[in-house]
């Protein structure tokens, strides 16, 4: 893959703005208790390491947001699996087009609750024990982050995405994860670097299986 920086992804220039409204708001109004005023930040919840959660820097989150938005198209409907942080990006306000989704969280973390109707519970040892309300191929695009890199986890999941998917997969986990990934799910590793908040020991890709301008090399 080139490393050309005409072919990294980059933010729109409406998130940049918004992006760079919500950090000025954020620094001249902190919350008094000192906790996230805005309940749908990245890092409104704190990771839990005991479940794997690592959240992905605001930029990335934004980024994939946009993503989802625009694969997702006018009306469309998007599910983060175990991906709370692009969920909180296109609750926030910040991506252009987030306001013409929706979305919904699947989370085993059951503090995710407070988003109310958009929290469905999912625990990935149980793919399809999902809400009967959550119909079959009912999702334009699905974002997953599986919490391990196992292949037994990810077999788990991409059940799930099999069953809500319309088609559109977009799967973010360990570079690791290429070979099992693509004979699952049949996608392809991106050139995009997803980052996190905290560094992580492994690589992490992003991989699709549509066309998209996240495969540029």
């Amino acid at each position: 893959m080139s490393d050309s920086d005409d072919d990294v992804p980059t933010l729109s220039a409406h998130t940049l703005a918004a992006l760079q409204e919500f950090y000025n708001e954020t620094r001249t109004g902190p919350d008094p208790d000192g906790t996230a005023s805005d309940p749908f930040a990245v890092g409104a919840v704190e990771e839990d390491w005991r479940m794997s959660q690592f959240w992905y820097s605001d930029e990335t989150a934004a980024l994939l947001a946009e993503e989802v938005v625009r694969e997702a198209g006018e009306g469309g409907r998007v599910a983060c699996v175990c991906a709370p942080s692009v969920y909180q990006k296109l609750k926030q306000g910040v991506v252009d087009g987030s306001d013409r989704v929706s979305a919904v969280v699947l989370e085993y973390d059951r503090r995710f609750s407070t988003y109310g109707d958009d929290f469905i519970y999912y625990d990935y040892n149980e793919p399809l024990s999902l809400p009967c309300g959550v119909a079959p191929q009912s999702f334009d695009v699905v974002l997953a982050d599986p919490p391990y890199l196992s292949e037994e986890c990810l077999s788990k999941v991409a059940q799930t995405i099999q069953y809500l998917s319309k088609g559109k997969v977009l799967l973010c986990t360990g570079a690791i994860m290429e070979g099992v990934a693509k004979e699952l799910l049949g996608v392809k590793m991106c050139s995009f670097l997803p980052k996190h908040n905290r560094n992580l020991s492994n690589e992490f890709r992003c991989f699709i299986n549509y066309p998209s301008r996240l495969l540029s090399s």
